[in-house]
């Protein structure tokens, strides 16, 4: 690929399907339909929010990557003001062009126009070239986030309550289980009395 500069925009709706593209990995797992009208209601409220922006960056005029950029407390118990770069997200054949860098200066610009001193991202951990890149740009990694299913959540908690404890639990769930099958039989009962 000739090498192009690239230039920055804010989005507009009519980018919806290039980010359902683009953000792909990090959307829904619903239809590319309902992807796309999702993020014409994204790019519609940044468009309205003071210190939210979704930037797309183009190669040539074409669209190559984009970032939603939100200034925001870092937590709801710390209210410091940090930006918040989501999806820095670059298009395969646009990589190693300088579009994550460009996507990445964007953040630092709504930084300083808003006087905030950072600027927060975050990449899949099993993304190694993603990280990479972040490291080389000097994000360093301020935490580690975490997640299960609810399910795998409370089978893990189980396991390691005390034999007691876990004595109570296995009662109350059998509990559960006896009452759904009283109540089915008198459901059945009840279907099965003839009408008088």
């Amino acid at each position: 690929m000739a090498w192009h500069e690239v230039t920055l925009r804010d989005a507009v709706v009519e980018d919806a399907l290039f980010l359902a593209e683009v953000w792909t990995g990090a959307l829904s797992r619903s239809d590319v339909a309902d992807q796309v009208a999702h993020l014409e209601v994204v790019v519609k409220s940044a468009a309205q929010t003071p210190g939210e922006r979704v930037v797309v960056a183009e190669v040539g005029g074409e669209p190559a990557g984009a970032v939603l950029l939100r200034v925001a407390p870092v937590s709801p118990l710390n209210p410091e003001l940090v930006v918040q770069a989501f999806a820095p997200q670059v298009l395969v054949r646009f990589r190693r062009h300088g579009v994550g860098r460009r996507l990445l200066e964007a953040a630092a610009e709504l930084a300083d126009v808003h006087g905030v001193a950072h600027v927060v991202t975050a990449a899949a951990s099993s993304s190694r070239d993603a990280n990479r890149f972040m490291a080389r740009l000097g994000l360093a990694p301020a935490a580690v986030v975490r997640g299960a299913t609810v399910h795998q959540l409370r089978a893990k908690i189980d396991a390691q309550l005390p034999e007691r404890r876990r004595a109570r639990v296995d009662q109350r769930a059998q509990a559960v289980v006896a009452r759904r099958s009283r109540l089915r039989r008198a459901a059945q009962r009840v279907e099965a009395e003839p009408e008088g």
